[in-house]
């Protein structure tokens, strides 16, 4: 695999990741239109019936049809990715950015703290945060979102350092810039490409970290049509009716896919230019 993705060129699987994005996306939008029942509707008459032309991916244990609700779950799927970089840019871009362009004490405080917490393993942290917090989806994704603030602030650090000993910085300081307008107008405009690509990643991580939670029941709750629950559910039943774990999990899988390719894609592109 690793062989395949270096001989692709990198604006194939950038396209290869926009094409599953975009069927996910749309998916999304129109799981009205296309789902055939509720993502909530339950035909005890129909518990665990196979795939079929009446429901494509079966049911599971109370007559849902798991086709609909993967279909219903995608929306959520990316409003908690989204949510979750959200939170991770909101706080780890200004604060990398200030840091790194102020340095001295300041700079060393806020790095030691991100080494501690990225000692600790990210679903462990969220773990952690979500069993202080309470178990459901606003916790999770805050855990989560979180978590993912130390890595991206040393890339960003790091980026900065680099571009911030550059002859028109150090121009912008002989003009007596202020340092917010240098940061922000100067600095921050030539790291954004960075900042994308690594978003574009951590979506896949996202996506993976909520479903993991969610199936260890410390995530999105029932009934909620979330893949990680459903997987959960599937779990207990995986010998007789095992399409209740494998499309949840294909969908996961192809999700997650279709992020990372983007990412990589973007990645070498922009790096190639």
């Amino acid at each position: 695999m690793k062989k395949l993705l270096e001989r692709t060129s990198p604006g194939s699987l950038a396209i290869i990741g926009v094409i599953i994005l975009g069927i996910f996306v749309t998916i999304a939008i129109f799981a009205p239109l296309i789902a055939p029942y509720g993502p909530y509707e339950m035909d005890l008459l129909s518990t665990y019936q196979p795939p079929s032309s009446k429901y494509l991916f079966g049911t599971d244990n109370v007559g849902r049809d798991i086709f609909s609700r993967i279909l219903y779950g995608s929306r959520l799927a990316f409003v908690i990715t989204l949510l979750v970089v959200s939170i991770e840019l909101a706080i780890s871009v200004p604060l990398a950015l200030t840091s790194s362009y102020i340095g001295g004490y300041f700079d060393e405080i806020v790095m030691r703290i991100m080494d501690i917490i990225i000692s600790i393993p990210s679903l462990l942290r969220a773990i952690v945060i979500v069993a202080l917090l309470g178990p459901n989806m606003r916790n999770a994704i805050l855990a989560i979102g979180i978590g993912y603030v130390p890595m991206l602030s040393r890339l960003v650090r790091s980026v900065t350092l680099s571009i911030k000993e550059e002859p028109y910085i150090e121009a912008c300081q002989v003009l007596r810039y202020s340092g917010k307008r240098i940061v922000f107008f100067h600095i921050f405009p030539n790291i954004v490409s960075v900042i994308i690509v690594q978003v574009s990643l951590d979506l896949g991580y996202a996506l993976v970290d909520m479903a993991s939670l969610s199936f260890i029941g410390l995530g999105v709750q029932p009934p909620k049509a979330s893949w990680g629950a459903m997987l959960a559910v599937g779990k207990d039943y995986l010998l007789n009716d095992p399409w209740m774990c494998i499309f949840p999990g294909i969908a996961i899988a192809l999700l997650v896919l279709g992020f990372n390719l983007f990412g990589i894609g973007l990645g070498k592109v922009l790096h190639h230019r």
